[in-house]
C-alpha cells in the first residue's frame, strides 16, 4: 500500500479547515494530511491540533511557521517533511474547495495506474472548466498559461495549476533549494523543471470553482509575477543542465 501525503498550506481557513479535513480523510483511497499554517491570526491552528488531531490520530499532521513565507516555501517545506517520513505520493491542494477533494483518488489513479510522474488537476485540458470567477480573471489565468507554453515549450494547457500529485521520485529529483520563486510562479517552475528532467506529465481534467467561504488569496501582482517571472526562469534554464530522469534512475 502506497503511503500518501496531501499538503495544504492555510492562512485563515478556520472556516473551511474542518470541512476539508473530513472530506480528505473520508476518500476510498488512503490519505494523510500535512497543514502547514503560516500563523493564522484566526485560530487554524488551534482547530487542527486541539479539535482535528485527536480525530484522526496519525493521519493529520501540522507544521506551523511564523507569518506569511510565501505559498512555495510552504509547499517545500511539505515536500521535505514527505521525504523525511517515507511517503510515496505527495498532493498539492487548496484548503478552500477550490479543488475537489475527490479528485485527489482521479490525480493517484493518473501515477500509479496510467504510470505518470506528476499528475495535474486540469481546468484547461478540455476547454476552460472554472465556476464562479470574473471572466477577467478567467482570460488572465487562461492566457497566462497560453504564453508560459510560448516562453518555455512546456506541453501543459494549465501551468498554474496549484492541484497535484508527484511521485516522490520527481522531488528528490529537484534540488528545493534550486526553485528561485515563492509565489504563484513556484507552480510553474516545478512543473517546467520536471519536465526538463524528463518526468511523464499528465494532466487531469477537473471543474475549479472560486471559494465559498473564506477570503481569497489571488491578485493581479501574483499572477504578475508568475507571467514576469517565466522569462527570467527560461533564461536561467539555458546556462543550467536537467539530467534526464532515466539517467538518474539508472
Amino acid at each position: 500500500m502506497h503511503k500518501n501525503l496531501v499538503i495544504i498550506p492555510t492562512y485563515n481557513e478556520e472556516e473551511n479547515i474542518r470541512d476539508i479535513t473530513a472530506a480528505v480523510m473520508n476518500l476510498s483511497v488512503p490519505f494523510e494530511l500535512l497543514i502547514i499554517d503560516d500563523g493564522s491570526p484566526d485560530g487554524t491552528a488551534d482547530i487542527i491540533k486541539n479539535e482535528l488531531q485527536p480525530k484522526y490520530e496519525n493521519r493529520l499532521h501540522i507544521i506551523e511557521r511564523e507569518g506569511k513565507l510565501g505559498l512555495g516555501t510552504a509547499y517545500i517545506r511539505g515536500f521535505e517533511y514527505a521525504l523525511e517520513n517515507g511517503y510515496d505520493y505527495v498532493f498539492e491542494m487548496d484548503a478552500d474547495f477550490s479543488h475537489n477533494p475527490e479528485d485527489l483518488v482521479r490525480l493517484y489513479g493518473a501515477c500509479t495506474i496510467d504510470g505518470a510522474d506528476v499528475a495535474i488537476g486540469s481546468r484547461y485540458i478540455k476547454g476552460v472548466n472554472v465556476v464562479n470567477w470574473p471572466m477577467g480573471r478567467v482570460l488572465m489565468s487562461y492566457f497566462a498559461s497560453i504564453y508560459v507554453r510560448l516562453i518555455t515549450g512546456i506541453p501543459v494547457m494549465d501551468t498554474t495549476a496549484g492541484f497535484k500529485c508527484y511521485h516522490r521520485s520527481v522531488l528528490e529529483t529537484i534540488d528545493p533549494e534550486k526553485i528561485k520563486f515563492i509565489g504563484y510562479a513556484f507552480q510553474i517552475e516545478m512543473k517546467f523543471t520536471a519536465w526538463k528532467h524528463g518526468f511523464k506529465i499528465v494532466e487531469v481534467p477537473i471543474i475549479f470553482t472560486e471559494r465559498a467561504k473564506g477570503s481569497s488569496k489571488m491578485s493581479k501582482g501574483i499572477f504578475k509575477e508568475a507571467v514576469f517571472g517565466v522569462l527570467q526562469m527560461k533564461i536561467i534554464s539555458l546556462f543550467r543542465k536537467y539530467k534526464p530522469y532515466q539517467q538518474l534512475a539508472s
